[in-house]
């Protein structure tokens, strides 16, 4: 049947994909799920192959091979009541039916507690960008741009990855960032005068055109754009310079967050430089509980 045989074409998966609002780094790594079940083998639309094989995965790969192969199933559904007719509706419910089942197959256990996430203080953030960071070389100056842009920007690495010169623009007195990011909503970001000289410096080496974070090769010359990927392997290695396992560019998030808020910054105000749709996220990127003992209605002079 169409339904089926459409979607199991190996190119179309990746059609399902584009119409997707996804992060780059965020499709890679669903396409990349599917394309190794497929090389073993394993029949994505039948939610039994599916499962035995997930089985057998680490949690990491299990979560992300989950999420695409809801993706395909939602595919599936979609493309089953747009065929279906009065002579083969029994046949497209039975589609419907696998796509549901196909939504079950995978089971990642839900982690217990809260998860613990990594802030870095001040000094670590000082020594982040100044003493591990080689400046004389063409890498230990891009490292300082990545970094920078991180801790100081707050920019998720996606985002970051696709960060052009156009996007740094003037606005008054100051220097902002204009983020286009996830559900393509864009924001404003305002910059330390301090990152502006390092993006200046930066610009008198790789020219004002194309993207900001380059790659660099083993020799010292430089790409044309970074990835994701690179992007969280420069905060991995420097993380362990700090003593740091396992550090994280969200980790770099956080840590722009949180500095903001100790400063007195207002958490609407940090919710809207870091694009989060509600508050209650950047809550949690602080590290903060709602107290329900005291609450500010309770100084509301109520009659």
């Amino acid at each position: 049947m169409s339904a089926l045989t459409t979607l199991q074409q190996p190119d179309n998966f990746e059609a399902i994909l584009a119409k997707r609002n996804l992060a780059k780094t965020t499709r890679y790594r669903y396409g990349r799920e599917i394309k190794l079940a497929r090389a073993a083998g394993v029949n994505l639309l039948d939610a039994t192959a599916v499962s035995y094989y997930a089985a057998e995965l680490p949690s990491s790969r299990k979560m992300f091979l989950r999420a695409a192969v809801g993706l395909l199933a939602d595919e599936l559904s979609q493309v089953a009541k747009a065929e279906a007719t009065p002579a083969n509706v029994a046949e497209m419910q039975a589609v419907l039916w696998r796509a549901e089942a196909l939504k079950e197959s995978i089971q990642v256990q839900a982690t217990k507690g809260q998860q613990a996430h990594t802030w870095l203080n001040l000094a670590e953030v000082r020594s982040l960008l100044t003493s591990l960071t080689d400046e004389t070389t063409i890498k230990g100056k891009r490292d300082r741009v990545v970094l920078g842009l991180l801790v100081g920007a707050g920019v998720r690495r996606d985002e970051l990855a696709g960060l052009t010169w156009e996007d740094v623009k003037k606005q008054g007195e100051r220097t902002v960032l204009s983020i286009t990011g996830k559900g393509k909503k864009r924001r404003v970001i305002p910059i330390h005068d301090k990152l502006v000289t390092l993006l200046d410096e930066w610009a008198e080496l790789v020219g004002r055109t194309g993207c900001i974070a380059l790659s660099v090769t083993k020799s010292g010359e430089l790409g044309e754009s970074i990835s994701g990927q690179a992007i969280l392997d420069i905060v991995d290695a420097y993380g362990q310079e700090l003593g740091k396992e396992k550090l994280r560019p969200h980790d770099l998030r956080r840590t722009y967050a949180r500095i903001g808020y100790d400063a007195g910054i207002d958490i609407g105000q940090i919710s809207k430089l870091l694009g989060h749709a509600s508050i209650a996220t950047t809550q949690r990127y602080l590290g903060l509980q709602i107290d329900l003992k005291k609450t500010v209605s309770d100084f509301v002079p109520f009659r």
